[in-house]
């Protein structure tokens, strides 16, 4: 059978997909890199925007209209809205999230705790949707409550897995070959805190550190509350990346209450001070919700004034719409839609200014690049694409592919949302100055 993967929204999702075509792979089938043709096609969907809700639904039919034979949905906006998913063409079935984990079981009706085969190496999913970064999921659902949010409802309250199921996962990447792994969960920082015997993500960092041949470790996103300053003491540790993305949402306390943040701006900033003394040159990146219900113009320029404060290194920027069955959608006092915009607009002015003063204190420096994406130029070079372990986007140039690969490189120029540089076993006359 030839079955086509594809997912919309978090890091998560990807995860989720990933660990769709190792069972996929192993049960003997074949994973194509477009729904042209396919027999199958397993869609993780999204609902943390309306975008993304919508982006979700434009899949489905891109893909019943490419010729796939079925298509089997999951994720958080087929959790929510089932009805409707179910009724999109070509939909044979709608898996919730509580049993999504077994999507690939019950669908081909196998166990595989007790199928009987050599586990099988990661392999990056075929097409654009090809990851040289293996994430691994530990940890789904929250049990935090802000009023925003509709992952809490459609993930459920928060699961962890065990160590040794996530150390599993991790030698199948690095069997792989990945040369990095990135921890996603929806709330990574709760992780083992449902345990009989409750532990904190410290613990499994710490343990594996301890692996051998684990060449670079990145953490996803975490929450501000579940973090305090002696975490950070793992970034000894060179293989940790040197990079928190610590969702804020807002710089006003006010605005941050009717969130049901458990932060406030000066507890978060103190957290930001703690981790830039620990680590060197760490970037630190948001999440920022623009026109949220109730927010004032007083609150709105506080909120501006902390995120220049914090001279974030990029940032995430929504704009506030609502979502059925979260707090917020009924609260009072929403923000007119083209306030929300106008909001967005300088919130994202101002990331763009502190962003690129972050990039550029790194210019002349030579730094390591995994390179994760590529195009194969018309004089027979290459254009690469990568990050640095402190997410800096790279653009250089290469005589050869150079696809998941760590390579030393100068940092010569600014560029849109990154830097360019030069490979410094290239010749000169490959690095392009323009793009």
């Amino acid at each position: 059978m030839k079955v086509y993967l594809d997912s919309v929204g978090c890091r998560l999702n990807q995860s989720e997909i990933e660990q769709y075509a190792r069972q996929f792979r192993s049960a003997g089938h074949t994973l194509v890199s477009s729904p042209d043709g396919a027999d199958l096609m397993v869609l993780n969907t999204c609902a943390v925007t309306a975008a993304a809700a919508a982006d979700s639904r434009k899949k489905v039919r891109y893909a019943r209209r490419a010729g796939v034979g079925e298509i089997q949905l999951t994720g958080c906006w087929s959790d929510l809205e089932p009805e409707a998913a179910g009724q999109l063409p070509g939909v044979a079935a709608v898996v919730p999230n509580q049993h999504k984990d077994r999507l690939v079981s019950d669908l081909l009706q196998i166990d595989f705790d007790d199928f009987d085969f050599e586990p099988i190496e990661r392999q990056p999913l075929p097409g654009s949707r090809a990851k040289t970064r293996a994430y691994i999921k530990v940890q789904d659902g929250c049990d935090n409550r802000c009023t925003f949010c509709v992952t809490t409802i459609a993930r459920g309250a928060g699961r962890s897995r065990p160590v040794a199921a996530i150390q599993a996962d991790i030698y199948s990447a690095l069997k792989g070959g990945a040369k990095e792994i990135v921890l996603t969960g929806v709330h990574l920082g709760s992780w083992g805190q449902d345990f009989a015997a409750p532990r904190h993500l410290q613990d499994l960092v710490a343990e594996l550190l301890h692996l051998p041949d684990l060449p670079r470790l990145r953490l996803s996103s975490l929450e501000p509350w579940d973090l305090d300053a002696d975490f950070f003491a793992l970034w000894a540790d060179p293989r940790l990346c040197r990079h928190l993305h610590l969702p804020l949402q807002a710089g006003s306390a006010a605005t941050l209450r009717r969130m049901a943040r458990n932060t406030t701006p000066a507890k978060f900033a103190a957290l930001v001070q703690a981790a830039r003394a620990a680590i060197p040159e760490v970037a630190i990146t948001t999440d920022l919700i623009a026109g949220f219900p109730g927010e004032t113009e007083a609150e709105f320029a506080e909120t501006l004034a902390f995120v220049a404060q914090m001279q974030f290194a990029d940032a995430h920027v929504f704009t506030y719409s609502e979502r059925p069955g979260t707090a917020a959608a009924s609260m009072p006092n929403p923000v007119p839609h083209d306030a929300r915009k106008a909001r967005s607009a300088q919130l994202r002015t101002l990331v763009a200014a502190s962003g690129a003063a972050y990039r550029r204190a790194f210019l002349g420096r030579e730094m390591d690049v995994l390179w994760e994406g590529e195009d194969e130029l018309g004089d027979g070079g290459w254009r690469l694409s990568g990050l640095t372990d402190n997410y800096l986007r790279v653009q250089a140039a290469s005589e050869q592919s150079r696809w998941n690969q760590l390579d030393r490189v100068q940092l010569t120029a600014l560029a849109p949302g990154g830097l360019r540089g030069a490979l410094r076993t290239a010749p000169e006359a490959l690095w392009f100055a323009n793009g």
